[in-house]
């Protein structure tokens, strides 16, 4: 996987884009609390989707002319379009675990978006972290991007053999730590996350539940990062990208917290997702392998070879892209065209 070094200056255009965004958002449109009107949720989520891909029209631009290679400008944006959708998909779950939250703490609905969106800060720093680390790490040590393959493969399986596990909050082990180790009072303060009691600052229980977010968000990365470096280690793709899915999918909370539950279909199509680039990251395993046994001889060691010296990544992930965006898509639709049994019953009791 080719890895280039960027300009400074995309990662300050970056950066410069996304907390602009965040500022218009917080600062000026969401400044005083209030409950998102479908027309906001409408538009601030068109806003993020177009923001993300204009970036990865400024992806091909900016290595077009800066390193003026058109084929690697092709593939950078593949890597990227990749990888937003593998974060975006993977990262529907996060939704279901944020509304629960949200119900279990009685946060008002009105102070919902400021939670959330205050926790894309965080985001921007625990995400380069891991990406950063984890990118040095796949490069230092190469075997780890078959330990993340078996990973995936693992979590594959075991999203199809499982039934949805439920999250209980009442007994989720961080929300007792939380409460127990950090000074948190028992009621909301308005929007703000500290107050004053006895003298002594002390975080409201808005900011408990942002730092339950946020650990939340943290444990789901574990699984999205290790497949996005099934298709990359490119640190620049791998962290614009999954930041910009992370910024859409807040939004979207608005839209598709209440119908999650209707794309029954999804994790179908997210184990098949898993398990494809699970496949893929053990492949040059496999082919090294076989070329070490002389198991092959002829047109397809020579393949083998080939393969190994990435004389095919191109077409690979524009493969890869394909996949993953055909089996989502076809998940989502068999989800509204075949609703789970007896839904359509509790919907006409409704």
């Amino acid at each position: 996987m080719e890895t280039i070094e960027y300009p400074f200056w995309a990662w300050i255009t970056f950066f410069t884009i996304v907390l602009t965004a965040l500022a218009v958002d917080l600062g000026i449109v969401n400044r005083s609390a209030h409950v998102p009107t479908k027309r906001e949720v409408f538009t601030w989520s068109a806003i993020w989707v177009w923001l993300a891909l204009s970036f990865n029209l400024f992806v091909y631009w900016m290595i077009n002319t800066h390193f003026a290679n058109h084929s690697l400008a092709l593939i950078k944006t593949q890597e990227y379009l990749t990888g937003y959708l593998i974060e975006l998909s993977l990262s529907v779950d996060n939704l279901f675990v944020f509304l629960l939250i949200f119900s279990y703490f009685k946060v008002p609905k009105k102070y919902q978006h400021r939670v959330l969106f205050w926790g894309i800060m965080g985001a921007l720093i625990m995400r380069m972290i891991m990406i950063f680390a984890g990118a040095e790490l796949v490069e230092r040590f190469h075997w780890l991007i078959h330990v993340f393959g078996a990973f995936l493969l693992y979590t594959a399986i075991k999203m199809l053999k499982d039934e949805d596990e439920e999250f209980h909050p009442e007994k989720s082990f961080l929300i007792s730590f939380l409460q127990r180790f950090v000074r948190i009072s028992k009621h909301y303060e308005g929007e703000r996350f500290f107050t004053t009691i006895d003298g002594k600052r002390t975080g409201t229980l808005l900011l408990l539940v942002l730092m339950v977010i946020e650990i939340s968000d943290l444990i789901f990365a574990v699984d999205s990062i290790p497949a996005i470096f099934g298709v990359t280690t490119d640190r620049f793709v791998i962290y614009t990208s999954n930041i910009f899915a992370i910024l859409g999918l807040r939004t979207f909370f608005f839209l598709l917290a209440n119908i999650v539950d209707k794309f029954h279909y999804l994790k179908y199509g997210l184990s098949f997702v898993l398990g494809f680039i699970g496949v893929k990251m053990l492949l040059p395993l496999l082919a090294e392998i076989l070329i070490w046994t002389n198991l092959t001889d002829g047109w397809i060691r020579q393949f083998l070879h080939d393969f190994l010296d990435k004389k095919y990544n191109s077409q690979i992930i524009t493969i890869s892209l394909s996949i993953v965006a055909l089996t989502l898509l076809v998940s989502v639709i068999a989800s509204l065209m075949f609703p789970p049994l007896g839904s359509e019953d509790e919907e006409s009791r409704k």
